[in-house]
């Protein structure tokens, strides 16, 4: 005995409509009520609009770039946030030749000694002008400075805030995934 043809047809839309409909009402919910899910994979803070580095920043543009935005006597939230960003690039192995670390000093610019001896390769950029530093200000997000480190893209875009404070693994985390799945810089 054979089923019925209208039993096979209800039975095969079932089947369907089992696959179909969650996937279905994820793009609807995704796509027409612009829903996403609260979580995310970033440990540092993604900027939201992106901002544009002011152009005293100008010789970071050609890779990534780390950069702590402060005083350039270097006090010891200036000094951790360094030792930080350069842990962190030596930490991408292969990659780190993608990637500058750079200070932006706003002021006192700069302790030419301790920089060299303990951040070989780091650029210091003068920053403390007027017109330097209130560019700065108004590219930058209102925060705590003394203890954030910037990630900048290959195009002058800030994208990213990350706490120096924080475990550095995120920082490198987050590093690494950009590297990944960026072919600029």
């Amino acid at each position: 005995m054979s089923d019925s043809p209208k039993r096979q047809r209800r039975t095969f839309v079932l089947l369907l409509a089992l696959f179909f409909l969650p996937l279905a009402a994820s793009f609807i919910l995704y796509y027409g009520f612009q829903w996403r899910p609260a979580g995310g994979t970033n440990h540092g803070e993604l900027l939201q609009p992106l901002r544009q580095m002011p152009e005293v920043a100008a010789p970071l543009l050609d890779k990534w770039a780390l950069v702590y935005v402060g005083d350039g006597r270097c006090d010891d939230a200036c000094r951790n946030a360094l030792v930080v960003a350069r842990q962190t690039r030596l930490s991408l192995a292969k990659e780190m030749v993608r990637v500058n670390r750079a200070l932006l000093a706003t002021d006192g610019c700069c302790d030419s000694d301790y920089l060299a001896r303990e951040h070989e390769g780091l650029l210091a950029i003068d920053a403390s002008s007027g017109a330097a530093r209130a560019a700065l200000q108004s590219a930058l997000p209102a925060g705590d400075l003394a203890n954030d480190l910037f990630i900048v893209d290959p195009h002058g875009n800030i994208v990213m805030r990350f706490d120096a404070r924080e475990n550095p693994r995120g920082l490198l985390d987050d590093m690494k995934k950009l590297l990944k799945l960026s072919h600029i810089g």
